[in-house]
């Protein structure tokens, strides 16, 4: 990506509140489950989170695996397990993925739930925070638990403005939150697979240096891809890429120009839909952590 479009950030005044919300409600939780998007389970993870939840049960989802690469997806389970974290992964679409959060929650929490049993608390229900970036599926999560449409689903960041409660049935509350990032990347990496997932808003974005970075991404760990999806030839400069995608897509600008701005927008909502396949943007290594 060129220098002045290398650094991506994006925390608007809403994530600010958000946080301060968590900060204040984070005394009433039990277990914070952190939904991440199996794409980029590294990078959606969020560092305030560690901070926030530093003394409470965790429990890392991975999300969206229909659209990421499986073999990786069993990479990350068994890296995130070494490092002693509980890890489940699922498509939050489906009701069953989503309800078999239960047992695992329970089986986190038996500690507390065994204290309560002591005390005579029976009924107490475990109290737990959703929490996410935006756009890694945390209100269509909630809703496929629930069975009902009990928080707002949208495929663009930002849909949930504020704290909920929802409850499930007698023993598991959950505290539905905002999607929120951090105010600055370590990274320009992680930046952009924030950005190719649709977790930072596209207004902000250079289209055509992302879909350059996917190219040639795709080029390296996942070759043929573009060739198979589009019926061009993949071998060329990332320009020419999305030239010949112009083309074969008939995106022509007056004069008959290729409109590379709208070929690259069609690549990387390709990506983010599954179109291109099932695509990991990242992988388990030793600098992760």
């Amino acid at each position: 990506m060129s220098d002045n479009k290398a650094n991506i950030n994006w925390f608007p005044g809403h994530m600010t509140k958000a946080v301060r919300e968590m900060e204040q409600n984070i005394k009433l939780i039990d277990i914070v489950i952190e939904i991440l998007d199996a794409r980029i389970p590294f990078s959606s993870r969020n560092p305030i989170i560690d901070k926030l939840a530093k003394d409470k049960y965790r429990l890392l989802v991975f999300n969206k695996t229909d659209l990421a690469d499986p073999a990786l997806t069993k990479k990350w389970e068994e890296y995130y397990k070494e490092k002693g974290w509980v890890s489940v992964s699922m498509d939050s679409r489906k009701t069953k993925d989503a309800r078999n959060i239960t047992p695992i929650v329970m089986e986190i929490c038996k500690e507390k739930l065994e204290r309560d049993r002591r005390k005579g608390l029976l009924k107490r229900p475990i109290k737990s925070m959703i929490v996410g970036i935006p756009n890694v599926g945390k209100s269509t999560f909630i809703n496929s638990y629930a069975g009902r449409a009990s928080a707002k689903t949208g495929n663009k960041p930002g849909v949930t403005k504020g704290v909920q409660w929802i409850r499930l049935g007698n023993n598991l509350d959950l505290l539905d939150t905002p999607g929120v990032l951090w105010p600055k990347f370590d990274d320009k990496i992680t930046g952009i697979n924030l950005a190719l997932i649709g977790s930072i808003n596209d207004n902000i974005l250079s289209k055509y240096d992302l879909a350059l970075h996917l190219i040639d991404f795709l080029e390296n760990n996942y070759c043929g891809i573009i060739s198979k999806r589009y019926n061009i030839e993949e071998v060329k400069e990332g320009h020419e890429v999305l030239s010949s995608i112009a083309d074969t897509r008939r995106c022509i600008l007056k004069g008959g120009e290729p409109d590379i701005e709208k070929a690259a927008t069609i690549l990387i909502d390709d990506l983010r839909n599954g179109s291109l396949g099932k695509i990991s943007l990242e992988e388990p290594s030793a600098d992760k952590e």
